[in-house]
């Protein structure tokens, strides 16, 4: 049986260290897989630049192209979408590999359809839940085949003939809510989404920008969203952002790691995404935003970070939602804070790519760092980080950088086993920290 693959980061050091340089963060993960699913459902043709070419975004774009549109790459970043009608019954399966904002989005995308498709994704997949999307969309009219497991892919849907609804959502999920109103487009009547609390709103702006009529008003502390049923979204031009999850690696390096000053250019900087970058302020974290601007509907602005005297934090609980998928490298930033940085409300983290908070806990007290894991959250209380860690992934992209840029500043090496699974989200993670001064390398730690 062959060795896992695995990376090791080793601490940065030597005369003049840190990691220091201007980079630009890949497109945003949630926008680019909207603009191909937007595109492929409108009329006429979608230019796009910027897209994310992750292994999940491409996913995607094969997926489209099987319901019938046309999906053309014309450079680095630049796509052309071009809807052909109608979406279609697919010749195949639909592998959406590790993507469950890809299976989620395109299962409401398609469901206003009359098609059948049938989903299924990689072993990660496979253990991500379904029924959040798929009871509100039976609910429409839309009816469900589990092929293997309940609540899990894969599994065959039937489409067409949908009514609005209005869905009352128990936990704020931006996943959840756009499933619903891509199925609206398509149904009879209106569908109407409240949410308790507020979550990303890319689809919501990205829906106006391809022509449909969606109107949004505060409701408490949430807000709720009416779509009238019928619309046809027309072509247009999407100009995606850069990521701020994945902009949030270098920049947490750079507090880390004495002596460094990294800029991430084009950031998007939408308040609901955001949440990450207060809580480092909050830590005490020298983070400074430049060069405010407008980009595909979107603000965005050149993020700066410093190296930081780092202090613990109580994080609100209702921050989770603009930063659920930045618990990860904020635990690890946690790490080497004075003091005790408290995170809950956070249950939602089990059930992502894996059990992230289990596996972030794991990880940080193998590399010496106090963890404290609870059934909704995690407590990590700062200090020396050891390191000389070998760490399980489960395949979690998110883990894997996480620990990679732990082991830029710990005592000693961070191995990282399977992590092959950042080319999901961020296919030039290791060459963009390498060349900021850092030091991966594939391999076992020496």
């Amino acid at each position: 049986m062959s060795t896992p693959q695995t990376f090791t980061a080793s601490p940065v050091s030597g005369v003049n260290s840190g990691l220091k340089g201007v980079v630009r963060a890949p497109g945003d993960k949630s926008m680019s897989h909207r603009a191909l699913i937007f595109g492929g459902m409108a009329e006429g043709v979608t230019e796009i630049e910027g897209l994310l070419e992750g292994d999940d975004i491409l996913a995607t774009g094969r997926a489209m192209q099987a319901f019938g549109a046309s999906v053309e790459r014309l450079g680095p970043g630049r796509w052309r979408v071009e809807g052909r009608g109608p979406l279609r019954s697919p010749d195949s399966i639909i592998d959406c590999g590790n993507a469950g904002t890809g299976v989620r989005l395109l299962m409401g995308a398609v469901a206003g359809y009359e098609l059948t498709a049938t989903f299924d994704g990689d072993a990660s997949l496979r253990k991500r839940p379904m029924k959040r999307v798929t009871g509100p969309l039976a609910d429409m009219g839309a009816r469900f085949a589990w092929n293997a497991a309940e609540d899990r892919v894969p599994l065959t849907l039937h489409g067409g003939g949908l009514k609005g609804v209005t869905f009352v959502q128990s936990v704020a999920s931006a996943q959840v809510k756009s499933a619903i109103l891509l199925a609206g487009l398509n149904a009879a009547g209106e569908t109407v989404v409240v949410e308790p609390e507020k979550s990303r709103d890319h689809t919501e702006r990205m829906l106006r920008a391809f022509g449909a009529e969606i109107e949004v008003t505060e409701e408490g502390e949430g807000w709720r969203i009416r779509l009238p049923g019928g619309q046809q979204l027309k072509g247009t031009h999407v100009a995606v952002p850069g990521d701020p999850s994945s902009a949030a690696f270098p920049l947490a390096a750079a507090l880390v790691v004495p002596g460094s000053e990294v800029t991430v250019e084009g950031v998007m900087l939408n308040p609901l995404r955001t949440g990450l970058f207060q809580t480092w302020i909050d830590m005490g974290a020298d983070l400074t935003i430049a060069n405010r601007r407008m980009a595909g509907g979107e603000e965005v602005g050149d993020v700066t970070a410093r190296h930081s005297a780092l202090k613990g934090v109580v994080v609100p609980e209702d921050r989770a939602a603009s930063m659920i998928d930045e618990y990860p490298i904020l635990a690890v930033t946690a790490a080497f804070a004075e003091g005790a940085t408290v995170m809950r409300g956070i249950g939602e983290m089990r059930v992502k790519e894996s059990d992230r908070i289990a596996l972030m806990a794991a990880g940080l007290s193998a590399c010496g760092v106090q963890v404290e894991e609870e059934p909704e959250g995690f407590i990590v209380t700062g200090g020396a980080v050891k390191g000389g860690a070998t760490v399980d992934t489960a395949h979690d992209h998110r883990i894997a950088m996480s620990h990679l840029v732990l082991g830029l500043a710990a005592e000693q090496p961070v191995s990282v086993r399977d992590p092959e699974m950042i080319a999901t989200s961020f296919p030039g993670f290791v060459e963009m920290m390498n060349g900021l001064g850092g030091t991966i390398a594939q391999g076992d730690a020496a």
